[in-house]
């Protein structure tokens, strides 16, 4: 089945997803001028930084400074994550928008490493920020399953242990009051495939038929791109990318894996395809090659080394 999408929405994950992922720290000014130069692409989302234990997480230490400092432009969200109550508590002191959600990681392993506490006991927890998004007159409209596609510890993941975190995602959203649009199916571990990107969206699909599918894909084991190719023949229309590459979970067990799907190297896949990105495709290939600068090592974008088609339709046809 092919069900293409006419205009396709990508959430920037380089500043807060890549940075957090290297091993060395990256200068505050630096960070900003990735995020201001980020702004300039035509993008509507920026992640911006974490708001996490900057003991697990050394490279996010600066995120208060960070955010602070950014210039912000009219129209473009520049978000923050956040693991649990304090870190929410955090990023609502701060400048960033704050989105209400719910999450859920799909293995209790990976849920153990990444926010330190079981499934259960982390979506019991969820329970805190719930209140403060419903008592603050916050919109809570998406959920997210985290590691939905299999986990580098327990291994495969059957479909209906996704659809069994899926359906508790909604229980609690319901339970505070909310109803979601939409949920976002996460691969930081790399395990996902176009099969199985079809076979969980048809699923999914299947049971709530009216709710939205968001993908965050990651490139680990380089079916990143195929996998977001499958997503789209699937309909769905909104993506998580990081500028050049950049990313990578540092509790997925995939240290050295390249990280996300690549923004500018998809949003090419997708003009060439007919769907409309609104992203201005050169432009990002000057901030790739800024973030690669920043960095300070090669990162894994394509197209900001190939150059798009249109240049070189342009460079023949001259």
């Amino acid at each position: 089945m092919s069900d293409l999408p006419k205009r396709v929405l990508i959430d920037e994950e380089g500043p807060r997803e890549g940075f957090q992922s290297e091993k060395k720290a990256i200068p505050v000014p630096d960070k900003v001028r990735l995020i201001e130069a980020l702004a300039d692409t035509g993008l509507e989302r920026i992640a911006c930084v974490s708001y996490v234990n900057p003991r697990r997480v050394p490279t996010m230490a600066d995120a208060e400074e960070v955010a602070a400092l950014v210039r912000r432009k009219p129209g473009i969200q520049y978000s923050a994550l956040w693991l649990n109550q304090q870190g929410l508590e955090r990023a609502l002191k701060g400048p960033l928008d704050v989105q209400g959600g719910v999450r859920i990681t799909a293995s209790d392993t990976f849920s153990r490493k990444n926010v330190g506490k079981s499934v259960q006991d982390a979506l019991v927890e969820q329970r805190m920020s719930l209140k403060t998004f419903k008592d603050r007159g916050m919109p809570v409209e998406w959920g997210i399953v985290l590691g939905a596609f299999g986990c580098n510890f327990e291994g495969e993941l059957s479909t209906d242990l996704i659809l069994s975190r899926v359906q508790s995602v909604l229980d609690e959203a319901n339970l505070a009051g909310f109803e979601l649009r939409g949920i976002k199916l996460t691969d930081a571990m790399g395990w996902a495939t176009p099969r199985s990107i079809e076979r969980l969206i048809g699923a999914t699909r299947s049971k709530w038929p009216d709710l939205e599918i968001a993908l965050h894909l990651h490139d680990t084991r380089g079916t990143g791109m195929a996998s977001a190719y499958a997503g789209l023949r699937m309909g769905v229309a909104r993506f998580d990318a990081s500028i050049a590459g950049l990313g990578g979970c540092p509790f997925a067990a995939t240290d050295g894996a390249a990280g996300n799907i690549c923004t500018e190297d998809f949003a090419f896949l997708c003009e060439e395809m007919g769907i409309v990105t609104g992203l201005d495709i050169d432009r990002l290939i000057e901030v790739a090659k800024l973030a690669e600068s920043v960095v300070g090592r090669p990162l894994p974008g394509h197209v900001m080394r190939g150059g798009t088609l249109k240049a070189a339709r342009q460079k023949v046809a001259a």
